[in-house]
């Protein structure tokens, strides 16, 4: 019963986490990069760090969607992916990464 509730659970969150990151923030940057990155993290990190980027990815994912949502910030948004795709390249390259 007990594997049963926990296969439950997983199952339940990692819905939840699939249609999260589906979830667009509307900049093509911005989500041609988080789309590459989470293949990165979900390949190619070893499981003891993956939550160290997922905490990441989530965070750039929420600051990103609420950017996108102001039009002062809006514009600035591609460069600002860009920027990030570049730094973040060299950070995952020792996995294996690259996009």
């Amino acid at each position: 019963m007990f594997f049963r509730n926990a296969l439950v659970a997983a199952t339940v969150s990692f819905s939840a986490f699939a249609a999260h990151a589906a979830d667009p923030i509307g900049i093509p940057a911005c989500d041609d990069f988080l789309t590459k990155y989470e293949a990165c993290i979900s390949g190619k990190v070893p499981e003891a760090q993956k939550s160290m980027f997922q905490g990441q990815i989530d965070q750039m994912r929420k600051s990103w969607t609420d950017l996108a949502k102001n039009p002062q910030t809006k514009p600035s948004m591609e460069a600002m992916c860009k920027s990030s795709s570049d730094q973040m390249k060299t950070a995952v390259s020792a996995y294996g990464c690259t996009f």
